[in-house]
């Protein structure tokens, strides 16, 4: 698990391209503190897993399925990432859950500066846009972020200067691809109120009094 608190930005050095796979080569500083094999990395919000380390680099294998789904295959050595160990159970839950399973990507559709404040517009599908709410969470490229407004086919996040400092998020340009994790907490009670009206389709017993003992 992680929380959406980016803690470097690496640089990717080397793609070794497969038939339904490929293998990113990463070179970094701070998450070589204790990074050992097998130890998890969200990598621009992608959970991928250490299969080498060689001095301040690592390797990670990803799938046809990982390709497809993120935009980890428009990556090219030179790349700039956005790197996050997993959270440590001791550690600060800074952001918020962040699994790093990407649910889709999204389109950069406006950049817009406002003083310090840079506002992001991002367009993407309704089967990301039905999990995303005003003031709700959202993962982009890896940050933990905080919903502006929504639209039909769009929201918009506020970028605050560290943010733009520690992060890829604005190294990127208007028609660029992001990914984007939804919080898990709406895809839970969708799926919890989905079960529920499928096993009694003739009474509907989500109720303002019911969402009400249920602490909602």
């Amino acid at each position: 698990m992680f929380t959406g608190i980016v803690e470097e930005i690496g640089t990717v050095t080397r793609i070794m391209q497969g038939q339904n796979s490929s293998i990113l080569s990463i070179r970094g500083d701070r998450i070589f503190e204790d990074l050992r094999l097998g130890d998890s990395v969200a990598v621009n919000g992608v959970c991928l897993t250490v299969s080498k380390l060689a001095g301040q680099s690592f390797d990670a294998d990803t799938t046809s399925e990982t390709l497809a789904r993120t935009s980890l295959g428009a990556l090219r050595a030179g790349s700039f990432v956005n790197l996050e160990r997993a959270m440590a159970a001791n550690g600060r839950f800074g952001g918020h859950i962040v699994t790093g399973h990407v649910d889709g990507t999204g389109i950069i559709s406006m950049i817009r500066r406002d003083g310090k404040t840079v506002w992001v517009t991002i367009t993407a599908d309704n089967s990301i846009l039905k999990y995303i709410v005003e003031k709700g969470s959202i993962a982009v490229d890896g940050i933990s972020l905080t919903v502006a407004s929504t639209t039909q086919n769009s929201f918009s996040i506020a970028v605050i200067p560290h943010t733009e400092r520690s992060t890829t998020l604005l190294t990127k340009s208007q028609g660029e691809t992001v990914n984007l994790e939804c919080d898990m907490i709406g895809k839970y009670v969708e799926r919890f109120i989905t079960r529920m009206q499928k096993s009694e389709p003739q009474r509907c017993v989500i109720t303002e009094e019911y969402l009400s003992k249920a602490g909602f």
